[in-house]
């Protein structure tokens, strides 16, 4: 269901991630505070960087498609985010596994490339619901969510582990077909 697809608007660009990206990711993704929430900091250095590419966010048309956020005006990569856990018969998935550097946080970036991509979930896909989860305890990106219009649902206790062994809670938020208009409209105004 899912193909490679280039998603772009007058500020931002959502490419399939590939090798070419790597290397100003791995530039973007070196604060370490983008990695406080995240239970992998797979910017840790470019070996790790290389291995999530190969792994973790490896193309599958059944599953996911990882992007890399470029900015327009710089061409540069910013960060990276995805579209996951794609169920066909529910008609859903998830957006997440995003960050963006910090010279671009709190700017255009995140609403733009939010929009492309539920604009794509919503009207090239067809789905019904997407999901957009974030640790408990992150703030900073559970206001991000509720500022694009994405309803919260409520606490998942315990429900994802990190490397370490340890649990976290998350924090789900969703946006479903009947409210995408709404939330489109929000975000065009924020473009």
């Amino acid at each position: 269901m899912l193909t490679p697809i280039t998603l772009s608007s007058s500020k931002v660009t959502l490419e399939p991630i590939a090798q070419k990206h790597l290397a100003e990711l791995f530039v973007a993704g070196q604060d370490p505070s983008i990695w406080r929430w995240v239970p992998t900091n797979y910017c840790l250095s470019e070996a790790t960087l290389q291995t999530w590419l190969e792994t973790t966010a490896k193309f599958d048309e059944e599953q996911q498609l990882t992007f890399a956020i470029i900015d327009n005006e710089s061409h540069r990569v910013v960060g990276t985010t995805r579209l996951f856990l794609l169920d066909k018969h529910n008609l859903s998935a998830e957006v997440g596994h995003t960050f963006i550097g910090v010279p671009w946080q709190r700017s255009y970036v995140n609403s733009h490339a939010k929009h492309l991509i539920l604009n794509y979930a919503f009207e090239q896909l067809k789905l019904v619901r997407v999901t957009i989860c974030t640790n408990e305890k992150n703030e900073k990106s559970r206001n991000a969510i509720i500022r694009i219009g994405a309803q919260f649902e409520g606490i998942a206790y315990k429900n994802r582990r990190a490397p370490n062994g340890s649990f976290r809670n998350s924090a789900i938020h969703s946006v479903t077909d009947t409210l995408w208009p709404s939330v489109k409209k929000r975000l065009e105004h924020f473009l």
